[in-house]
């Protein structure tokens, strides 16, 4: 496959009156003719390896050679046209075209899709609040935190690249069994590490204790001995990562656009974001859900981490550069609510009121420990497929009941070859929704309300599973 080629006219002009020179000063600085420099800051050429390397040397602050990003760049603007409202309008040669000799202005129309996306899914909300009989679309703080953790693509560099840099450290420690490969730091290292913090680590015996206490004044870290082992693993990360990065935790949080209320619930996202890179290192873990074709199972003991943590984990690969494949991630409970969700693919989530009754996540609820999987398609067309897991969560008491629900993970059709869930599924697809109040089917015998914005039929003399037509 030929290098893709790098058109970078304006950010040549910017470089060179921010320095204030003109083209033949320039041009000399590059060891190239004033037309040749003509013919580059007009992109009516590529910018050479060698010209490259000359940017880089005289202006090291300002020129990134950033190779991927022509790629990057066709991808997105690739995602950009799947979508149905641009579909029509597009090639692969076009695509390309633009992407290599016109980039600003292929940065700024996946800009303005962005930004009429965001415009959608606020729309969007306002729409099925008003569907659900909400008096008001305010968010609730912990909603303005998975709202921000969305926009942030569910990955925050900063934390996670420290984290990683403490996984390898640990990793690296005499403590850790070298009898086999290291994927992730063991329990006693992550014990060690928090005693080198001056953070001592005691179990409380007591079945109705909280599941972690930590006391600031005596440095000590609590946790319930009735805890998973996995459970106990992440919390003992999520001591570090906040003791660790108090500092840039502080400043996310400082600059974030949430209301007062949110913001301790974000530095313990935060902070739990942290702790699945600790455990689960970027560069590891995505290498390793790769070979293993995202086989949970496979990750859960490669990485000794729960189900749950290896899924949420996948949904937070989006480390420019080093992308996984675009997944969605959801946790739902016995009543259908949707306690977590992540979606990097253009399937989004109802935010009020349940999810599609069709959706297999429904059914995992009720099945433990058993994984389903399915061939779904939303009512744009587009297909995904879905592997859905019910668990339970003991309470280490039989005064308390467990806590049962069911996480889901999909991505679209076309990356069914690096999926090995889609291995299972058959050709035809289910046909679901967002939700009953948003889905536009007009035909659905799982129907529980009409289409917030359809009108309905009702026949007295005729009586269907649903008992009006939409229209």
């Amino acid at each position: 496959m030929p290098t893709p080629r790098r058109f970078a006219g304006q950010t040549l002009k910017t470089l060179r009156r921010s320095a204030a020179l003109g083209q033949a000063a320039m041009a000399q600085r590059l060891g190239v003719s004033v037309s040749y420099l003509s013919q580059l800051e007009n992109d009516d050429r590529p910018v050479t390896a060698t010209v490259a390397a000359a940017l880089a040397r005289h202006f090291p602050l300002d020129w990134q050679d950033d190779d991927d990003a022509p790629a990057r760049r066709r991808a997105a603007l690739a995602d950009a046209f799947a979508d149905p409202i641009l579909a029509a309008l597009g090639s692969t040669e076009g695509l390309a075209r633009t992407a290599e000799q016109t980039p600003a202005l292929a940065d700024r129309f996946l800009a303005l899709h962005a930004a009429w996306r965001a415009a959608e899914e606020r729309r969007q909300i306002a729409d099925e609040a008003t569907a659900s009989g909400l008096a008001t679309t305010t968010r609730l703080p912990w909603e303005e935190v998975r709202d921000w953790f969305h926009a942030a693509g569910n990955y925050v560099d900063p934390l996670d690249r420290a984290a990683e840099r403490a996984a390898d450290d640990l990793i690296d420690a005499p403590a850790f069994d070298t009898t086999s490969e290291p994927e992730t730091p063991t329990t006693s290292a992550l014990i060690t590490h928090l005693t080198t913090l001056e953070i001592q680590v005691r179990h409380s015996p007591q079945a109705d204790a909280p599941m972690r206490r930590y006391d600031p004044a005596t440095r000590t870290l609590t946790l319930n001995r009735a805890l998973p082992h996995e459970s106990r693993r992440f919390l003992l990360a999520h001591q570090i990562a906040a003791a660790a990065q108090v500092d840039t935790i502080a400043a996310i949080v400082a600059d974030a656009d949430i209301s007062p209320a949110a913001r301790p619930l974000l530095a313990i996202g935060l902070a739990n974001h942290a702790a699945g890179a600790l455990l689960m290192p970027y560069a590891r873990f995505a290498r390793a859900a790769r070979a293993t074709r995202h086989d949970i199972d496979r990750l859960c003991q490669r990485f000794d981490v729960s189900f749950e943590q290896a899924c949420h984990r996948l949904s937070t690969l989006q480390r420019p550069g080093q992308r996984g494949i675009p997944v969605f991630f959801c946790r739902v409970d016995m009543a259908g609510n949707i306690t977590k969700r992540h979606s990097a693919t253009r399937l989004q989530f109802a935010r009020f009121g349940g999810a599609c009754p069709l959706w297999i996540v429904h059914e995992a609820v009720a099945i433990p420990d058993r994984i389903l999987v399915q061939l779904a398609e939303t009512p744009d067309g587009v297909r995904y497929v879905s592997m859905a897991k019910g668990l339970v969560k003991p309470s280490g008491s039989f005064a308390r009941a467990p806590r049962r629900y069911a996480v889901a993970l999909g991505c679209e059709a076309e990356h069914a070859a690096e999926f090995i869930y889609a291995d299972s599924i058959g050709a035809t697809p289910t046909p679901i929704g967002i939700s009953c109040r948003l889905c536009p089917r007009p035909d659905c015998d799982q129907r529980a309300f009409p289409p917030a914005d359809r009108a309905i039929a009702v026949d007295p003399d005729v009586r269907d599973v649903v008992p009006y037509r939409v229209l």
